[in-house]
Parts: C-alpha cells; sequence; structure tokens
C-alpha cells in the first residue's frame, strides 16, 4: 500500500522529490502510476485467496464458476511464479533507490525507500504462504 500511495502521488503531480522532467503529468505517466498501483493492490488481495475460504472455494457470486473447488496447483503456481518475480524486481533495490536515475535525493529518498520497503518482504512471505496453502490443501 505505501508503495502505491507514493506513486499515484508522483503521477498526479505531487513533488514526492523524484525527477518527473519530461514525464507526461497529467497524461499517459499519470495513468501508468495509476494502473500500476491498482495491479498492485489488485494481486495483493488475491494473495489473501492464499489464507481465506474463497482461496478454496469460489465465491458463488462469481458467474458460472461460483461454488466450485479450486484446484490447488491453479493457486500455487501463479503464487509461486509471482514471488518469483517479486523477488527478482525487488531484491536488486533492496539497498534503496539512492543512485537510481531520477531518484530523490535527502529526506524524500528515505521516505520513498520506506515506501517500498514493505514490497522487499511479499515476495518470501508470498513463498511461505503459498507453502503453507499447498500442505493444507493436500490434506
Amino acid at each position: 500500500m505505501p508503495s502505491g500511495i507514493w506513486r499515484i502521488a508522483m503521477g498526479v503531480g505531487i513533488p514526492v522529490g523524484f525527477n518527473t522532467t519530461g514525464l507526461d503529468i497529467p497524461g499517459w505517466f499519470s495513468a501508468m502510476c495509476m494502473a500500476m498501483s491498482l495491479g498492485t493492490e489488485g494481486l495483493a488481495l488475491l494473495t489473501l485467496g492464499l489464507v481465506k475460504p474463497w482461496g478454496e472455494v469460489v465465491p458463488g457470486w462469481i458467474p458460472l464458476i461460483g461454488g466450485k473447488r479450486v484446484a490447488p496447483l491453479a493457486a500455487v503456481v501463479p503464487a509461486l511464479l509471482g514471488a518469483a518475480v517479486l523477488m527478482l524486481l525487488t531484491i536488486p533495490r533492496a539497498g534503496g533507490f539512492g543512485g537510481a536515475q531520477g531518484a530523490p535525493t535527502g529526506p524524500a529518498l528515505v521516505v520513498m525507500d520506506a515506501c517500498y520497503a514493505p514490497l522487499l518482504l511479499w515476495g518470501p512471505l508470498l513463498v511461505v504462504v503459498t507453502i503453507s496453502y499447498y500442505r493444507r490443501r493436500l490434506n
């Protein structure tokens, strides 16, 4: 959530310390920031399916498939692939964004790094939750 809020703030033109010179704000860059933030939050909500009942049986209100059991691998495979992608994208930035092109400096960099730091945990924790889901569904 913090990285999404930071990205949306940048996308709507709130100064967050990032060099946005040459970026289309408002415009395509703003739309991309919104889409990335909404997509990330949507994927985070899907992660909850690994610990909630609707991750085992599709909710009845969903047309055509409501009430059917979720095949364990239909959740496990995308979750593990997502965890791998998350770790590939976040681990290289584990030391922070200092030195990245256009990155803020000083206190703004500290805020940006703090907003993105939780993403470092998402990938490994997603692996743990996915393994737990798989083990639970095997029984």
